[in-house]
């Protein structure tokens, strides 16, 4: 997949990142093949954000695997919660670093950045979560999706208690997890293409 097909800036914005936004050659539909649904979702990408994720793009190859990538991104991340939207951000940041996974750390760092307004917190949820100044509600969430990340068979009875303890109801444990398990999932993937993150991520919200 090449960057012209997927309109990502010039390669020599961060020569230190590769150009490509996956490492295979898979053929990239253009915009104005796609469904009418789909190109409008693409356009309030531009207009909400300033571009495309290029996880968009990786996944275009493919009408299916984009539809359901979306709707399940969507619903998880962006409808009606327990947790805020910058929790779920938060634990996206926390599973990417546990996985070493370059693409959303960028990527959901910014999204923690620009919720938060807070430049140090995506940076310290990266590096360790355990050293930013949380919450003991954001703790025990980030501690279990964490602990889901690293050691999932380690997982028990204890581990959902601290989280009640914490102030999450049951219907919050079951959002926790599946946004931890979500990331998982993504995060595997992007490394595996070596998914590339959208150059813009880097400066913004800084």
């Amino acid at each position: 997949m090449t960057k012209e097909n997927c309109d990502a800036p010039p390669a020599d914005r961060y020569p230190s990142q590769p150009s490509h936004v996956t490492a295979l050659e898979l053929p990239v539909p253009p915009r104005e093949s796609l469904p009418p649904d789909l190109q409008k979702y693409f356009r309030i990408c531009d207009e909400k954000i300033g571009f495309l994720p290029n996880v968009l793009a990786a996944y275009s190859f493919d009408e299916k695997k984009l539809r359901a990538f979306i709707g399940f991104y969507n619903e998880l991340m962006l409808e009606d919660s327990p947790l805020t939207r910058l929790e779920r951000e938060m634990i996206a940041v926390v599973v990417s670093s546990a996985n070493r996974c370059y693409y959303c750390q960028v990527a959901h760092g910014q999204a923690v950045r620009e919720l938060s307004g807070d430049p140090a917190l995506g940076e310290l949820l990266i590096m360790n979560y355990r050293a930013a100044a949380l919450t003991p509600r954001q703790r025990a969430m980030l501690d279990f999706a964490h602990k889901m990340t690293v050691s999932p068979d380690a997982i028990v009875a204890a581990d959902r208690a601290e989280l009640r303890a914490a102030g999450f109801d049951e219907r919050s444990i079951w959002d926790i997890a599946s946004v931890a398990a979500f990331f998982n999932l993504s995060n595997r993937m992007a490394t595996a293409i070596d998914m590339m993150p959208n150059a813009e991520y880097h400066a913004s919200n800084r």
